[in-house]
């Protein structure tokens, strides 16, 4: 893996040249050492660094602040502070740029170094979540329904291509316009703020031209500040021509099903591309969880999304790097808890996606285990959620069955051992009998 390169930034030349050996002494490639903020750019400009270390207080017009500003906002490199300043004052003012590290002269080096590997760390993750933002927005403009989103105040601050065409309103003239003027409806609709709206048909919508068309539409809040609505997204479909019959109906529930298994499909193919050595994990592990669910005689709808949440339990390991992932030997301990961050990552992808099913929480659990030993949250028995607890039967089973990069396959009866032996401590009794009545009958057995 190519060193990161460090921008160091300090005016005093003694402290300079201890932080520059000091960074160097980590393994990491100093680009430039500059002395004042309106030196900073230029240097950028010429040699872009990964991660700038700024002292806050600088000579000339342009301070440390006002520099991490820029190369945040400009060129996306993540800044950390090193200051002998810590004022009230100076630290509000650091705070408004939202800096990857703040660390207080003098400090020991360790600290200075895991501040770094943290804030390399953080920064990668937001590009990531950038990228994904603009890549989300292309998608939205693409999607034939209407979509409009207001801020707090109830204006409008972005209106897809569809719901231009259905509203007869043009971006430019609708931005920052009060919503109940662009999206015009003849009845009232009886909402409270703070809750989801869906599926209401035949709506009458009135377009900027007088034209009454039905629409159906869906509402649902913008995440919460400080418990103050954040605003809406509205997500409307002409129906003028579409058939009232429960048949139609039927094959639009039906179309959407399968959109919506071919995405799960897709985010999942894309996870295993990144790591060949658990191709098909997923795969396997919805296989088992379903096969156990009926076992168990589960309600169809629960099979259905503990189905979905298996195919993708693993998502969060796109944040994982792929050297780690596919590492031959045993992994060290930093390696093993940056492994242990993909089920929260996971559930922060998901969290605002609006599935049928709680997925995002099954796929935050699907590490939790009964007695508490688990991971993220240390969650017991009754605070997972049941199609938690299949699928990490599932998940153990499967893993325990295949090779790994890292070891040869223990084989399914040392599989069935551990779950056996475990059964009420980590794992779901009535889920473990389940899942060796499978194997003992023959009814199951991985593709």
């Amino acid at each position: 893996m190519a060193k990161a390169r460090i921008l160091v930034v300090e005016d005093e030349a003694l402290v300079a040249r201890d932080l520059v050996n000091t960074v160097k002494s980590f393994g990491y490639e100093v680009t430039d050492l500059v002395q004042n903020g309106e030196a900073v750019v230029q240097s950028v400009e010429k040699n872009l660094p990964d991660l700038a270390i700024m002292d806050i207080v600088l000579k000339g017009s342009v301070d440390g602040i006002e520099a991490a500003a820029i190369l945040w906002e400009k060129y996306y490199i993540p800044v950390v502070y090193i200051t002998s300043f810590a004022d009230d004052l100076t630290f509000e003012r650091a705070k408004l740029t939202e800096p990857f590290g703040y660390l207080i002269k003098p400090y020991e080096e360790r600290e200075l170094e895991l501040t770094i590997e943290i804030a390399l760390y953080k920064a990668r993750i937001q590009r990531l979540l950038k990228e994904r933002e603009e890549w989300l927005a292309t998608i939205l403009k693409g999607i034939n329904d209407g979509i409009i989103v207001t801020d707090d105040k109830g204006k409008i601050t972005f209106i897809n291509p569809s719901a231009q065409t259905i509203t007869g309103w043009k971006e430019p003239e609708a931005i920052e316009q009060p919503l109940d003027r662009v999206f015009n409806l003849k009845e009232k609709i009886d909402y409270e703020p703070g809750t989801m709206l869906s599926n209401l048909e035949e709506v009458s919508l009135i377009t900027k031209t007088g034209l009454e068309i039905p629409v159906e539409l869906s509402l649902a809040p913008l995440p919460e500040e400080k418990s103050q609505l954040a605003g809406l997204v509205i997500v409307f479909r002409d129906v003028t021509a579409r058939q009232q019959a429960e048949r139609e109906l039927q094959e639009s529930w039906a179309k959407l099903q399968r959109t919506l298994k071919g995405t799960i499909q897709a985010i999942s193919t894309t996870i295993e591309m990144r790591d060949p050595y658990t191709a098909g994990h997923q795969r396997r592990v919805a296989q088992l969880a379903e096969a156990i669910a009926r076992e168990m005689n589960l309600a169809e709808v629960k099979i259905e999304g503990l189905k979905f949440a298996a195919q993708i339990h693993d998502i969060g390991k796109i944040y994982v790097p792929a050297e780690i992932l596919s590492k031959p030997t045993k992994l060290t301990e930093l390696e093993y808890t940056i492994i242990k961050t993909h089920p929260q990552a996971g559930y922060e992808i998901l969290k605002n996606i609006e599935f049928p099913w709680p997925i995002a929480d099954i796929v935050l659990q699907h590490h939790e285990r009964l007695n508490g030993s688990g991971y993220p949250a240390g969650l017991r028995n009754g605070e997972i959620l049941l199609e938690t607890r299949i699928l990490s039967v599932a998940d153990v089973v499967e893993a325990m069955s295949s090779h790994r990069p890292y070891r040869p396959s223990f084989g399914l009866d040392k599989a069935m051992e551990e779950i056996s032996l475990n059964s009420g401590i980590l794992y779901e009794p009535e889920v473990v009998d389940a899942c060796q009545r499978l194997f003992l009958k023959g009814t199951f057995s991985f593709d």
